[in-house]
């Protein structure tokens, strides 16, 4: 197969991926109104369509490793791609992340992920939402579920470093909750950027969960030791180098 007809299977992708979206919220938004779970059916179903559509349509297949977070847990997870936020989405039973803020602007993704309580956040002032959801969490006003942080902050290319917020060890600490690291590859595949989408095997892996009452020093260099060493050895296994970004 040409690259020139991969560019096209690409754009094709993309194009039924984004249409896909506002089809299945309107499908799924009487039951989403009335009760959270047809929202969170509604995630479920679009999730696995483009998991589903990558893999014969652009040959990217897909595959989670490790055991799927379903107790109320702190989720913090390499973030490369859209494809991770996909993935994790499409397992995980009750997901909710902490997000841009212009994200509640965005039809149909905007008004689901507030139905499912995602907790937008602005730039300049990420403590305040972090206070704002942890006393959300510790008066039992958020809905329960998996709250997905990326510890980096935003999409991070293969090879790049990035250092870690202590976001994700602060929300450990104050919610007593366990944490479970999540390494991946997709961003080989699915990059932060641009239309190509390349063949292969994508992988989110969660990790041992980090029990809780660690410090939030140690917590956090457990976490990214752990995410950090198993995405370059799941990287490595996709046929990436370091030298290649």
């Amino acid at each position: 197969m040409t690259k020139a007809f991969r560019w096209v299977r690409s754009l094709l992708f993309i194009i039924q991926m984004y249409l896909m979206m506002p089809i299945l919220g309107l499908l799924y938004l009487p039951w989403a109104l009335f009760d959270r779970r047809g929202a969170y059916a509604a995630i479920h179903a679009y999730c696995k369509w483009v998991r589903w559509t990558a893999g014969w349509m652009v040959g990217l297949k897909t595959e989670i490793r490790g055991p799927v977070p379903v107790d109320e847990v702190i989720i913090a997870s390499k973030h490369q791609s859209f494809l991770d936020i996909i993935m994790i989405a499409s397992v995980i039973p009750r997901p909710k992340y902490i997000m841009k803020a212009s994200l509640r602007f965005t039809p149909v993704l905007g008004w689901y992920a507030s139905r499912i309580g995602c907790v937008p956040v602005e730039r300049g002032r990420r403590a305040e939402a972090m206070r704002k959801m942890i006393q959300e969490v510790k008066h039992g006003d958020a809905p329960a579920g998996q709250l997905v942080i990326y510890p980096q902050g935003t999409r991070v290319a293969p090879g790049v470093d990035a250092p870690y917020k202590v976001g994700a060890g602060v929300l450990y600490r104050e919610t007593g909750q366990p944490c479970v690291p999540a390494a991946t590859n997709v961003g080989v595949f699915w990059p932060r950027h641009g239309i190509y989408r390349k063949p292969g095997l994508a992988v989110v892996e969660f990790l041992d969960p980090i029990p809780p009452g660690a410090s939030v020093d140690s917590m956090m260099k457990v976490l990214k030791e752990s995410v950090e060493t198993r995405s370059d050895a799941l990287m490595a296994e996709a046929g990436f180098r370091k030298t290649d970004s």
